[in-house]
């Protein structure tokens, strides 16, 4: 486990935004409490409450992976109808403890969803 610092920064804050995940012209997920997290030069992911995904489209995947800052990761593929987009959502089921916010919540890869809309 490593501690994000000076040299690997990560902030974790509210979204004043409600945000929106589309597939397939289906809304998978939609929030108004989204975190926001930036890590390092790594661009921001909103992490969104599990509450608010619609669990219909998601499949537990067989992936995993481990961040050295977060912890291991679970994985979900989307299904819309004949749309399937493999290991498109990922979630931190115990992350660790410098970023124990993003417990229950999901984040998805931008490019395996149609859109991720921030309004």
């Amino acid at each position: 486990m490593r501690e994000p610092g000076p040299d690997h920064p990560i902030t974790i804050e509210t979204s004043p935004r409600r945000v929106r995940v589309i597939l397939a012209g289906t809304v998978i997920a939609e929030s108004g409490a989204a975190l926001v997290l930036r890590e390092a030069a790594y661009g921001p992911v909103y992490y969104l409450p599990r509450a608010d995904a619609r669990w219909e489209h998601f499949t537990p995947s067989a992936r995993r992976s481990h961040c050295p800052y977060k912890g291991e990761a679970s994985y979900y593929t989307l299904t819309v109808g004949d749309t399937v987009r493999a290991d498109a959502v990922w979630s931190y089921e115990a992350p660790f403890p410098a970023v124990a916010e993003i417990k229950d919540h999901l984040a998805f890869y931008p490019d395996r969803v149609d859109a991720i809309e921030v309004s």
